[in-house]
């Protein structure tokens, strides 16, 4: 794949033309999907796609397509000529963009991840022998992510990965069902049965009569799931400097400092640990580290090429969005086995889900328990709660009321497969807060 797009390059290369640029970004897969219900594979597929994008640069203008390439040399080189050639004649047609800023000082870099990883067919039958007698619902996805960019100054860059994303239910009743996920590029058999042994534990305790709690406010533990739920909204604009600088981030308040987290919340963007490519699609290389918060204060921000040329400050590598795509969130002091006795009476919450601002200046947010929420009293679970609404601000989850983060920390692999497998990641830990708020 690697040598197939390079080889591409040097062709759009040759049809680059005096005072023109061209970029190439190349971003594809080879992916295995496997769907399960009642513990058996329900559907199966293969995915093999690989989507380029060329962009066409001449007098401060820019004209860009995406298509899809067959793989075959002929083929897509006929392709990609009729694409330029097209975008040539859009060109003219273009005004200038202000802020158009594309890297013009080469960079070549080279990542192939390492991965110790079974064929699919032995994970499959781990997760179906694990599921023997139980109502198992999830998708299952593996495979290899190759990202690549070139441009007709003489930058190459690639990166490859493979990985796997297993997202399951055990279903018990009615709305009654326990969530759980293993993802990463290493599959530990032991892991993934101590995982399932949480999860059976959970459904057993499903099977006991609901309790119905009133609305209010209650001590609880947000796993690392649900806190990756909070941490995900919070990067819908809070951490882009375009946001911040124009007011629209949900954490303005943060940002001109009349509020603060607690101090034991330090967000980071690590691409340096993430599966994500440490380049964007501009040629430029991502910084290893961008400190978000540190400390429960704003520290940085996302800077993508077109806002370092707006606000005439330096970009740090940033996606067009200037949205976290390797979100390493600090770890705590507490230990993970003993977090029911820490909590000893009130929510143990694993997930949480549809969660939008309800508030967004207040960076105020409201979402459904739904999943394997329980009842805890005197650190052993009692009971099943039914699906509740929460609302509250993440001043208070994430400050005031944050009385500490837990030790071990999970890495949660996005899952989202809209057009291609995502890259993105968070390494997060599980919170246990003082007042969770809910209101119906």
């Amino acid at each position: 794949m690697q040598n197939y797009f390079y080889s591409l390059a040097d062709f759009i290369h040759s049809q680059t033309r005096a005072q023109e640029t061209t970029l190439a970004y190349l971003s594809a897969e080879e992916s295995n999907f496997v769907r399960f219900n009642k513990n058996a594979v329900r559907q199966a597929g293969s995915v093999k796609q690989l989507m380029l994008t060329v962009s066409l640069i001449a007098k401060q203008r820019r004209a860009e397509s995406r298509i899809s390439l067959s793989g075959e040399r002929e083929n897509d080189e006929a392709l990609v000529k009729s694409i330029i050639d097209t975008l040539r004649r859009d060109l003219g047609d273009l005004p200038e963009d202000p802020y158009l800023l594309f890297n013009q000082s080469p960079q070549s870099s080279e990542h192939i991840g390492q991965s110790h990883l079974p064929t699919d067919a032995e994970m499959l039958d781990q997760v179906m022998s694990q599921g023997t007698g139980k109502d198992l619902v999830g998708l299952f996805a593996s495979g290899t992510i190759y990202k690549g960019f070139a441009n007709s100054l003489g930058q190459r860059n690639w990166h490859c990965v493979d990985n796997f994303n297993f997202e399951w239910c055990l279903y018990h009743a009615a709305d009654k069902a326990v969530k759980n996920g293993y993802a990463g590029t290493h599959w530990n058999a032991t892991e993934f049965e101590q995982k399932m042994a949480t999860s059976n534990t959970q459904l057993e305790i499903l099977k006991r009569p609901a309790k119905a709690l009133q609305p209010g406010q209650y001590r609880a533990y947000l796993a690392p799931a649900a806190v990756n739920e909070i941490i995900e909204l919070l990067s819908w604009g809070s951490f882009g400097v375009k946001s911040q600088r124009n007011k629209q981030s949900p954490l303005m308040r943060l940002e001109d400092g009349s509020m603060a987290l607690h101090s034991a919340v330090s967000l980071k963007e690590n691409s340096h640990d993430g599966v994500a490519p440490g380049f964007q699609a501009d040629g430029f290389l991502k910084a290893p580290e961008v400190p978000l918060i540190a400390a429960g204060r704003q520290a940085g921000a996302l800077i993508s090429p077109r806002s370092a040329r707006e606000f005439n400050i330096e970009n740090n590598g940033a996606n067009a969005s200037e949205a976290p795509e390797a979100l390493d969130m600090a770890a705590g002091t507490m230990q993970r086995e003993s977090i029911l006795k820490t909590l000893d009476t009130g929510l143990l919450i694993g997930n949480l889900h549809y969660l939008n601002y309800s508030d967004r200046m207040a960076c105020r947010m409201t979402g459904m328990t739904r999943f394997a929420t329980f009842w805890v009293e005197n650190g052993e679970i009692q009971a099943p709660l039914n699906v509740m609404r929460f609302d509250d601000s993440a001043y208070r989850l994430l400050g005031d009321n944050l009385l500490g983060l837990t030790q071990d920390r999970d890495l949660i692999l996005d899952s989202a497969s809209y057009g291609e497998r995502s890259t993105g990641s968070a390494r997060v830990p599980g919170a246990l807060v003082k007042d969770f708020a809910l209101t119906l």
